[in-house]
């Protein structure tokens, strides 16, 4: 099922829209709550008030002593109830029997709401709720006392219920009318926002955002390079893993300053000149480094820079593995060539009539095979050492050097973590400096041995070449180091071997004598682990 993605504008837009309804219609219920108390209290006041004003009036007291009360009272009470705005000022006898009423035809009646007994009975002042001739309504009660202190009649003033809910809903509306312009505000405030935000994140949602921050996390983890990006202060705002390793850092280093950490000076010069830089060679912390850099430009100048970087070394490694690998198939083309010379050889014995000589040269040369081929493939398992043997076969037949595999050598197929690579870089290059260093030897011979008996791989190769001095035994395998005169780069074959014989977990040991030739033999484990027995 596809879910459906919402735009940040629109989240915004429906979470201000949400939350400024719920506060409208909360603050609206508790505002109406608090306000209807309120008025309430305050017309219940009022209407108190108003009545112990007419209660203690001299004229009204007075008037109670006259043949008709409500001659007199009727007209005070209604000016009163007029001016101040009351529903009704009703003043009754002790009986309750009205003297005044904003209806005439109710007056001589007995009053209704049965909420005159506190004030006829006991004398108090209060506010009651009761429902009378007008309707439901809030009234102020107040006793009216004679000059003798008797209790001779009540005052009751009114406002109606209808009335004070009408003003609540009035005052509400005028709220209400506030809330929603400050609502449409918040509105317009929110897409604006959301619009700014976009230009911001220039307009990607924030699940492409983190989708893409994934895809650079995933990306930052893959490649073989060291990634460093630095603001325009020269604060490190990311680095990889592959980073921290060839700069032996530990931990977080976001928000360090990149000084004491990488080159700064070669970053500083990228933030001050806008350039980008590629393929400069710098050494850092003893490690040759070729970095690449590029600045993080935007509408507002540059922001930072951001470099790639590699060991050198790891480069040199990779160039010379593919120099190997090309060695190999050249070793394999020399062994075409080789048959290719003594087919011709046999072709023109034939054509000449030659057939002893030609059968004597197929037995010799099937006798050499045999043997060759007996050891290579019947006790040599291993397809990878195979195609070695047989390519520096071809090759040590081309040059006329004796390339012997003892007959001892055995070896089964070698653990997966010993590659091909590996075995060309170590094998191919011992094998060819034996080739070179008896070259000039009156009978040059090569001769092969290995062996998987024990915990260890054990291969040896050895010469019967003029030796290695004292002198050259502490720079054999030193990078650039040669004993051989030419033009073209040298001293790498043996360095490159004792590399990958480390990378294994490996070690190679050198035997030689001046007079009697050199011996290499190499120790790899079984278990990359390398808990080999090197004894």
């Amino acid at each position: 099922m596809r879910t459906i993605k919402v735009s940040l504008q629109t989240k915004i837009f429906g979470l201000v829209l949400s939350l400024g309804l719920l506060l409208i219609i909360l603050m609206s219920g508790f505002y109406s709550y608090m306000e209807s108390k309120q008025i309430e209290e305050n017309k219940g006041r009022l209407a108190l008030e108003l009545s112990k004003t007419v209660s203690f009036m001299p004229t009204i007291i007075d008037a109670f002593q006259s043949s008709d009360p409500s001659k007199t009272i009727q007209p005070i009470a209604e000016k009163i109830r007029k001016e101040t705005g009351a529903e009704f000022v009703v003043i009754g006898n002790r009986d309750g029997i009205r003297y005044s009423h904003p209806l005439k035809t109710k007056i001589g009646l007995k009053m209704t709401g049965g909420d005159n007994e506190r004030a006829l009975v006991q004398g108090e002042y209060y506010i009651s709720k009761a429902e009378g001739t007008l309707g439901p309504s809030i009234r102020g009660k107040s006793p009216i006392f004679n000059h003798q202190g008797e209790i001779i009649g009540i005052v009751s003033v009114g406002y109606l219920l209808e009335d004070v809910k009408q003003q609540i809903i009035n005052n509400l509306r005028r709220v209400l009318i506030v809330s929603f312009i400050a609502l449409l505000i918040s509105l317009l405030g929110s897409v604006l926002l959301g619009r700014n935000i976009r230009r911001d994140t220039m307009g990607l949602e924030p699940y492409e955002i983190a989708s893409q921050y994934k895809e650079k996390n995933a990306v930052l983890h893959a490649v073989k390079e060291g990634i460093l990006a630095i603001d325009k202060e020269g604060y490190i705002t990311m680095m990889n893993q592959q980073a921290k390793r060839l700069l032996h850092l530990q931990g977080t280093v976001r928000n360090m300053k990149v000084d004491g950490l990488f080159p700064s000076n070669y970053l500083y010069e990228v933030l001050r000149t806008g350039n980008s830089q590629s393929d400069k060679e710098m050494v850092w912390n003893d490690k040759t480094i070729i970095v690449n850099s590029t600045p993080i430009v935007d509408e507002n100048g540059i922001k930072g820079v951001v470099a790639s970087f590699r060991d050198k070394t790891e480069i040199e490694q990779m160039l010379n593995t593919i120099s190997e690998v090309k060695r190999y198939s050249e070793d394999l083309r020399a062994q075409t060539h080789e048959f290719t010379n003594k087919l011709y050889v046999l072709l023109g014995l034939l054509q000449l009539g030659e057939y002893n000589e030609a059968i004597n040269m197929i037995q010799s040369e099937t006798q050499t095979l045999q043997f060759q081929n007996s050891v290579v493939f019947n006790q040599i398992k291993d397809p990878k050492v195979q195609a070695i043997l047989l390519g520096k076969l071809g090759k040590a037949s081309e040059k006329k050097i004796q390339f012997e595999i003892i007959s001892d050598s055995y070896l089964d197929r070698l653990p997966s973590h010993i590659k091909l690579s590996n075995l060309i870089v170590i094998l191919g290059n011992l094998i060819d400096n034996a080739f070179e260093a008896v070259l000039d030897c009156e009978m040059p011979t090569v001769t092969f041995f290995a062996t998987d008996i024990g915990r260890d791989i054990i291969f040896e190769i050895s010469d019967n070449g003029k030796g290695i001095s004292a002198t050259e035994f502490p720079l054999l395998f030193e990078r650039g180091y040669t004993s051989k005169n030419g033009s073209e780069p040298r001293g790498f074959g043996l360095s490159n071997a004792e590399e990958s014989v480390l990378e294994l977990n490996g070690i190679i040991e050198v035997q030689s004598n001046l007079e009697s030739g050199t011996v290499f033999t190499v120790y790899l484990p079984k278990n990359l682990q390398g808990d080999g027995n090197f004894g």
